[in-house]
């Protein structure tokens, strides 16, 4: 596996909502980061959109990455977001994975979501990797 070095003290949080119980992606993810040298917070399983809100203010992150298996990525985005917003948080990126149709793309994208990966983008180190430049975009 390999694996872009991300910038020194990039702090990601990785997230799951709702019931959605299938973890396999988004711990290989967290690994990833780490081994890209990430300090990754990971919530565990059924936040809520303010849970995920609350953590990403409080542990001061660069990026949210959310994994929705479930079909409930828009809501989840939409909500995370306006969290964001109403927290003074809005500049804090926010990439979503999962399964999601290639029709949702668009408008995830219209909402502000970053980046959109689905399985089609399988490759972690491309993921890693536009997680980074999104960090890194930010920061310019």
């Amino acid at each position: 596996l390999r694996l872009p070095h991300a910038p020194k003290h990039m702090r990601v949080l990785l997230a799951k909502s709702g019931l959605d119980g299938h973890v396999n992606a988004v711990k290989l993810l967290a690994f990833a980061c780490r081994e890209a040298g990430m300090e990754v917070v990971y919530t565990g399983l059924k936040q809520t959109p303010a849970m995920i809100v609350a953590t990403a203010i409080q542990e001061d992150v660069d990026l949210i990455g959310i994994s929705s298996l479930s079909g409930s990525h828009l809501w989840i985005a939409t909500e995370v977001l306006r969290g964001l917003r109403e927290s003074g948080g809005g500049e804090i990126p926010i990439v979503i994975g999962g399964i999601i149709p290639e029709s949702d793309r668009p408008t995830l994208r219209d909402l502000g979501v970053r980046h959109v990966f689905t399985p089609k983008d399988g490759e972690v180190g491309a993921i890693v990797q536009a997680m980074i430049d999104t960090v890194l975009e930010r920061a310019a």
